[in-house]
């Protein structure tokens, strides 16, 4: 989910260039709309970012899911250089194309085919990550064919979604996969039993001096993928936040999705955002994972999951997501 937090693969980086061609096309069941798929940009004045839109035809606006992808070099299909493709959040969007609900998901800054709009991570935050996803919920706004805007946020996405959603103007949210603890805990967590204790104590270390808002050099070769002086400042930002706490404040519809056997977020993380706002809705789906999909809890079949982009995801997910998009009232 989080950028430091995804140790399960090397901490998930995900990272892939997918800008797709324009086309019109049916979606390959009967009675299903026909969807018009566009690259999509926008510029933010600092880069441009770079997305796809799905949008079903229709002779009246159609509700619209702003998609925003999970930790590290995410790519907008939830997809990795080094972890191999999984293509969850293209499929999210396909699931959505074919109930008449439009969505856009887009390559982060820094990530695929949007890297050059910061190609250092040291100029990374997640309150640009925000912004960005704010500017992209203002774009959308202005489209006749679009109607309400739920924003849906994946893992780290989920936190993204949440500190945007009231700037952006958003009817409704979907946290999959979001924690609800801050992300230092769940880092600690993941580090606690993957790691020698001289390693672990100098994790230790580097955890309080980052939530102390320091940067730290000295950073040994087995925790650079976590630690690297470059990914710090990122850190900083992103453990300063408190996701529990944020999700409270949200006054719009919510659902909270997590996976019984999610290996990088627990469920005990969608128990505590949805104690944090008690009339969220709470969808606890048994044998699904992280990247979606119904898989046991053995690590091998795990991280095959990761790279199997025709395992289908779970019915449930999108049964869940369908049922609260139809319950929102029009804004």
């Amino acid at each position: 989910m989080l950028r430091a937090m995804s140790l399960i693969r090397g901490l998930l980086p995900l990272r892939v260039i997918a800008l797709t061609l324009t086309l019109l096309s049916s979606l390959a069941h009967a009675g299903t709309p026909v969807v018009l798929q566009r690259p999509i940009t926008l510029d933010t004045g600092t880069g441009e970012l770079f997305g796809t839109l799905l949008l079903p035809k229709s002779t009246t606006p159609v509700p619209v899911v702003l998609i925003i992808a999970g930790s590290g070099p995410t790519d907008r299909d939830g997809n990795n250089p080094d972890g191999g493709r999984n293509d969850s959040m293209k499929r999210l969007a396909l699931i959505l194309a074919k109930h008449n609900i439009a969505s856009v998901r887009y390559d982060k800054r820094g990530v695929a085919a949007s890297r050059p709009a910061t190609p250092d991570e040291r100029h990374l935050s997640i309150e640009k990550y925000v912004d960005d996803a704010v500017a992209w919920a203002e774009k959308l706004k202005t489209d006749p064919r679009l109607g309400q805007l739920i924003l849906m946020g994946h893992s780290e996405g989920a936190l993204v979604a949440t500190l945007a959603a009231e700037r952006a103007g958003a009817t409704a949210l979907i946290s999959v996969a979001g924690t609800g603890r801050p992300v230092d805990q769940v880092v600690r967590e993941q580090l606690q039993y993957r790691l020698p204790p001289p390693l672990l104590a100098r994790s230790e270390e580097l955890i309080e001096e980052i939530k102390a808002g320091k940067t730290d050099d000295n950073v040994p070769e087995p925790l650079q993928v976590v630690f690297r002086p470059s990914v710090q400042p990122y850190l900083i930002s992103l453990f300063r936040q408190n996701p529990a706490a944020a999700f409270s404040k949200l006054k719009i519809p919510t659902l909270i999705i997590q996976g019984r056997n999610d290996m990088q977020v627990g469920v005990g993380d969608a128990q505590l955002l949805h104690k944090a706002k008690p009339d969220s809705q709470l969808a606890i789906i048994d044998g699904m994972n992280h990247v979606l999909r119904i898989v046991p809890m053995d690590m091998k079949r795990q991280l095959a999951s990761y790279k199997d982009p025709q395992l289908p995801l779970a019915s449930e997910l999108s049964d869940r997501i369908m049922k609260f998009i139809g319950s929102v009232p029009a804004a």
